[in-house]
């Protein structure tokens, strides 16, 4: 089905694939009449040349990207724009787009997420932007319809940032990033790895994208084959896929932790640019003659079946047909790593779920930039027509993923018959997704075509007692798993018909409502605001010593960023910096923002002018044992604050609000075995914060200990490979090694000034 090799492989004419052995560029030079070398095959992939194309700098080893176009939704761009706006923004430089999904209900916090919207609209007529109002469209089925291009590059502040289908190298990527692009600077980056994924065969029939994705993401995650990498699908599988299928494939490559995706394209995928009214954007896309891939990873689509990712992780895959024979042996392994994530906060089973031998599921869903595409949703129709879902406690919410889809559903009749089996059909919207739509009951089991199934993402609150779980599937398994009242079925049990369906764009729908200002600022216009948007907080350049009190320890093999800061109704406080840092670590670490405060304390004081050891009296013992050491610090030269220690932090979503809320509290760093994703590492340096490394293995420190940096801003200046750190204890300073890992000189730049509003303040 899948297979992944060891190291380096050649593909030759896009269809053989020679291994990276030491006659390998022989073989490669009999075939083509090519005489190659391995750095010459590098540049033949796809992804390096769209790269060159957008590198700014004179390395190819050291980029500098300035993206065509960027795009956010409704829980990032407001601060965004007011980081720009700190940092003397006039005008957007290039096509942004402002889209309301997130927080598109305007059911939580009185008037604040209406008013956001207001703010977005406001900007893009103010700075020249296009601003998508709610319901209209999730952020990537609108970058899909209206903003990508064949050999394009997109930068957006949502992790699902993925258009590789369509010839468009995307990248998700903290707010900060945006706002580098925004002021003219560039994302700064090594050359990236690039692993192919070839692709032989084709779908049977009830195998969907979902499926596809989530046996990729089960072979790789673990192993971190695609962390950091552009993943680049070849291959003559990808002709057997239609456009939908392979966005639907696409979105999901986030859940592997790479860098990027992006696919060879041919005329299905002019076909798409075409009926969009976009045909002058499509763009041919082929490697080389002779393209090296720094990994390879071949996919026999033929042998996919229907997949399941059951909590709490899209890597944490089963075939649907494995699940039911091996039922209890895998609910009980699915409740022993819960027992990991979930930290013993709750009892959780899904045991109770089963009834005669059956796994019984309480709802579906089908929704956003991974199941809300056209022809998933047609699919779920045709495999439920003259089904019911019955009036038990199962329900089905659709959600297409634009209004432009949802148009041609109720046109070509699958919208009237999910509804007749007692479906939901709602608007576009990604609320599913993250924990703010359609949460199920206390103990509920929900099965969601969807992106992620992360702990505390689906609604639970676990310092409430409240636990639900989610597990992806493909909108086909779901819509079979209806039909058969909520008895998990996998789509291939089913035998009638799945048509397909021809789809025609209306783009009435987006021109008669949504607001693009064709790129003209009009600086007359006047920012509305609303009382929940509040500037982001004061905050002061590294200083030359530090003392730091660790005030969360997790050891959790992996922490999300919706563990840092929770998803769901707490996003309403998104553009207010202070009140939605109140809710850092909520779910995870309730002590964590008392902890951050109560030090905090110090440094407010020191930026006051008044004594930290005044504000924070335990802190008087601490200094005497630090000046027993270091008798030169403590008279001005010092800044206190707090860190977290983490084994694996940052996977998961892009939301810089994981780093800016650690900040606005007092934070100065994170300490860390690895981070789990680059965007999260990123989100830390743009806010300042030094993100440490540590070796594996037991601590030289607990939580509520203080650590000692000495000379830590000297050491950030002069670039220091390791850094000196201290446990204070009652009777000395222990010493041990941290790491900063490599850094670019904005990078640095960047944590001495504090943040990058800092660094780019006018």
């Amino acid at each position: 089905m899948i297979s992944v090799f060891d190291g380096g492989a050649y593909l030759v004419n896009g269809t053989e694939i020679i291994s990276d052995e030491p006659e390998a560029l022989a073989a490669v030079k009999a075939k083509t009449g090519l005489d190659t070398t391995k750095d010459k095959a590098r540049q033949e992939t796809i992804a390096y040349n769209i790269l060159k194309e957008h590198n700014t700098s004179d390395s190819m080893e050291k980029l500098k990207i300035k993206f065509d176009k960027l795009t956010s939704h409704d829980i990032t761009f407001v601060g965004i724009i007011q980081t720009a706006r700190a940092s003397g923004l006039e005008k957007f430089p290039v096509p942004y787009v402002l889209t309301n999904c997130h927080n598109s209900l305007c059911a939580v916090g009185g008037t604040i997420n209406e008013d956001d919207h207001m703010f977005g609209l406001s900007c893009a007529k103010k700075y020249g932007g296009v601003y998508v109002p709610p319901h209209q469209a999730v952020i990537h089925q609108y970058a899909r319809e209206m903003l990508s291009g064949g050999g394009k590059m997109i930068l957006g502040s949502d992790s699902h940032t993925r258009y590789g289908a369509l010839g468009t190298m995307a990248m998700g990527e903290g707010g900060p990033e945006l706002v580098k692009q925004l002021l003219n600077q560039t994302y700064d980056i090594n050359m990236p790895g690039v692993v192919g994924v070839y692709l032989t065969g084709e779908p049977v029939k009830g195998v969907g994208p979902q499926d596809v994705a989530l046996a990729i993401i089960g072979e790789v995650f673990d192993s971190g084959y695609v962390k950091n990498k552009v993943m680049e699908f070849v291959g003559p599988g990808v002709s057997s896929l239609s456009a939908d299928f392979r966005i639907g494939i696409d979105v999901m490559t986030t859940e592997t932790t790479c860098l990027s995706s992006i696919w060879r394209t041919d005329d299905t995928i002019k076909e798409y640019y075409d009926i969009h009214g976009r045909v002058e954007e499509y763009k041919e896309l082929n490697p080389g003659q002779a393209a090296y891939y720094d990994g390879m990873i071949t996919i026999d689509l033929s042998a996919i079946k229907p997949m399941i990712a059951m909590p709490f992780h899209p890597s944490n895959t089963y075939t649907i047909e494995e699940l039911n024979h091996d039922l209890m042996d895998i609910l009980d392994d699915v409740e022993k790593k819960a027992a990991v994530s979930l930290d013993g906060a709750v009892d959780f089973t899904l045991k109770n779920k089963v009834k005669n031998g059956k796994l019984l599921v309480d709802q579906g869903i089908i929704a956003g930039c991974a199941g809300g595409g056209f022809e998933n949703i047609c699919a779920a129709a045709d495999i439920m027509k003259g089904a019911y879902i019955g009036s038990d406690g199962f329900t089905l919410s659709v959600y297409p993923a634009s209004m432009p889809v949802y148009m041609e559903l109720i046109k070509n009749g699958c919208a009237a018959a999910l509804l007749e089996t007692g479906a939901v059909m709602k608007t576009a919207f990604c609320g599913p997704c993250f924990g703010a739509g359609d949460t199920p009951a206390n103990h509920a089991f929900s099965i969601r075509h969807s992106t992620r199934n992360f702990p505390n993402r689906e609604g639970s609150k676990l310092q409430n007692g409240q636990i639900s779980s989610v597990a992806l599937m493909d909108a086909r398994s779901i819509a079979a798993t209806a039909a058969n009242k909520g008895v998990l079925t996998a789509a291939t049990e089913f035998d009638g018909s799945i048509n397909k369906y021809q789809y025609h764009f209306d783009a009435k729908i987006y021109e008669n409502r949504v607001f693009d200002s064709k790129g003209q600022a009009d600086s007359t216009v006047e920012i509305q605001f609303g009382p929940n948007i509040k500037d982001w907080p004061a905050m002061t350049e590294l200083p030359e010593n530090m003392i730091l009190r660790v005030v969360s320890e997790i050891h959790d093999p992996v922490t999300t960023t919706d563990e840092l800061i929770p998803s769901g109704e707490t996003s309403s406080y998104r553009s207010n910096p202070l009140g939605l840092a109140e809710f850092t670590l909520s779910r995870k670490d309730p002590a964590y923002v008392g902890l951050a405060k109560d030090i905090q304390v110090a440094q407010k004081a020191a930026m006051e002018g008044k004594c930290p050891l005044e504000a924070k009296p335990e802190l008087k013992e601490v200094m005497k044992v630090v000046e027993g050491a270091f008798p030169g610090v403590g008279k001005g030269n010092v800044g206190f604050g707090s860190t977290i220690f983490a084994v694996k932090p940052g996977d998961g979503s892009a939301r810089e609000q994981a780093a800016s809320c650690q900040k606005v509290l007092g934070g100065w760093a994170n300490i860390a075995n690895e981070y789990a994703t680059k965007r999260y590492r990123s989100n830390l340096i743009n806010w300042g914060m030094l993100p440490f490394l540590i070796e594996e293995g037991e601590l030289p420190f607990k939580n509520k200990d203080y650590l000692f940096f000495s000379g830590i801003r000297k050491a950030v200046e002069e670039k220091a490979d390791e850094i000196k750190a201290y446990q204070v204890g009652e009777t000395g300073l222990k010493e041990f090694t941290l790491r900063l890992g490599e850094l670019t000189d904005e990078e640095r730049q960047i944590i001495l000034k504090g943040c990058l509003i800092n660094y780019n303040r006018v």
